[in-house]
């Protein structure tokens, strides 16, 4: 499922989402054109999510950008060709000493290579899926340098019992509690199920969420609530890549070369992510152990330290979702602006949403049973 193929979505809990899903597959369970926050034609629950995407419209107008490149970076048609000396973990230069904050990395200054180049382009064509190609060819290219400054990132994505420190601490309430339904993948299909929220991410019918598991069902605007809590911030996309690429411009193709293996190779304890294993979405053979989510830190730690990045869930950046052709071009963003995903999730098949390069997107008021957060920090 490419980012943006169910179309414009229904706000009627139960009413199938995805008519007008492409013939290449699903892709990732990402990407989510879900118009208005799948709020249409639901008019107390529209006007609820309005409400919070105006209110926030005009803060990330003003204080997000779009990652702009910076001032030495080539543009992307010639940074694509330009030869880069790729820095190894040792020529990492790290201070004697970096208290990082609690439950964090740090992650070393650098110039990283963002998006995918025409050699790696070739590659996954190779590779992927007739649907992951037009996705991952669109959506990753042209690739362009990022210099990208020190900050720490935490270890793995937020766990459903640290959200809820934050939900009891300040009695936030999400917006899927809030609109009373969230979306969820039933039988091969996108369906917004009512009660469906971070403690039951399947709707109340289902197994409540496990405190080591990845919160889930949280908007962009939650999420960035919870970070604001914890005196941190939303990655931008480029941090996030720089960090997925070790901070020394890896060139694997999944974090820490830590790309799912074939689906006959894996068994439980042997996997190296969270993703779908067999006919997606008509059979999941489960066979790394987990149907759904898996905790925090089950799956692939990186030389820097960090788990999860890779598989399992989805995680908000702060970056609004630009074709990167459109980098550098006057942008104002309205209320069916999206901000861009990293990292794949257990949703994912032959999409390659797991590799390093690869971006999903949804509006800022969607919530998903497979989209979580990982904070940042600035040194």
């Amino acid at each position: 499922m490419d980012n943006g193929w169910i179309g414009e979505a229904r706000s009627r809990a139960g009413v199938r989402l995805g008519d007008a899903l492409r013939a290449g597959g699903l892709l990732a369970g990402v990407a989510f054109l879900l118009v208005g926050g799948m709020t249409a034609g639901c008019s107390d629950a529209a006007s609820q999510q309005q409400a919070v995407a105006s209110q926030n419209a005009a803060d990330d107008a003003a204080k997000e950008q779009n990652d702009p490149p910076p001032a030495s970076a080539a543009a992307p048609d010639t940074a694509a060709r330009t030869a880069v000396r790729k820095p190894s973990a040792d020529s990492i230069v790290v201070p004697d000493r970096i208290d990082a904050p609690e439950g964090m990395v740090y992650v070393p200054a650098g110039t990283t290579r963002i998006g995918i180049t025409e050699k790696t382009w070739q590659r996954v064509q190779r590779m992927s899926n007739p649907g992951a190609r037009r996705t991952w060819g669109r959506a990753a290219r042209p690739s362009f340098l990022a210099d990208v400054e020190p900050f720490f990132l935490e270890k793995h994505p937020a766990t459903v019992a640290q959200f809820r420190q934050f939900v009891e601490a300040t009695g936030y309430e999400t917006q899927a509690e809030s609109l009373g339904n969230a979306g969820v993948m039933q039988r091969g299909r996108w369906r917004l199920v009512e009660g469906a929220d971070w403690q039951h991410p399947r709707g109340p019918s289902a197994p409540k969420a496990e405190d080591d598991h990845p919160v889930t069902q949280i908007s962009y605007n939650d999420a960035k609530a919870y970070c604001e809590w914890k005196g941190r911030r939303l990655p931008t996309e480029v941090e996030w890549e720089h960090a997925a690429r070790g901070a020394t411009n890896e060139r694997a193709l999944c974090p820490g070369g830590m790309c799912p293996r074939p689906d006959a190779e894996v068994s439980a304890g042997t996997a190296r992510a969270n993703v779908w294993q067999g006919r997606f979405p008509m059979s999941n053979t489960v066979a790394d152990g987990f149907r759904y989510t898996a905790p925090v830190e089950t799956f692939g730690e990186t030389k820097l330290g960090l788990t999860g990045m890779s598989g399992n869930v989805w995680e908000w950046t702060s970056s609004w979702f630009r074709p990167y052709n459109r980098r550098g071009t006057p942008f104002q963003p309205t209320k069916k602006s999206e901000k861009v995903q990293r990292g794949g999730s257990f949703q994912c098949d032959e999409c390659g949403g797991y590799r390093v390069f690869a971006r999903s997107h949804a509006t800022r008021e969607t919530s998903l049973f497979h989209v979580g957060v990982r904070c940042a920090k600035a040194e």
